[in-house]
C-alpha cells in the first residue's frame, strides 16, 4: 500500500530539490560582501517604513481578508 505512495514522495522530493537547491548553492557559491548599493532599495523601494508602514500593511490585509470571508459566505466564490 504504501508503494503507491511512491510517487508523491518522488513529487515532493524534486520539487524541494528544484525550490531549495539552487538558493543553497548560492548561498554556499557566492560571495558573503554585498555593498551599500546592493542592499539598497530598488526603484520605488522605501528605506525604515518601521512600524507605521508594517502596521499599515497589517491592516489593508485584515481588510482584504475580510472582504473576502464576506464574500465566501455569500456564495459569491462557488461556480456552478
Amino acid at each position: 500500500m504504501l508503494e503507491n505512495y511512491f510517487p508523491v514522495l518522488l513529487f515532493i522530493l524534486v520539487g524541494l530539490a528544484i525550490g531549495v537547491g539552487p538558493m543553497v548553492m548560492g548561498w554556499i557559491l557566492a560571495p558573503s560582501r554585498p555593498d551599500a548599493e546592493k542592499l539598497s532599495p530598488y526603484e520605488c523601494g522605501f528605506e525604515e517604513i518601521g512600524a507605521f508602514g508594517y502596521w499599515a500593511m497589517v491592516i489593508f490585509l485584515a481588510i482584504l481578508v475580510v472582504g473576502f470571508v464576506y464574500e465566501w459566505m455569500k456564495g459569491a466564490l462557488e461556480w456552478e
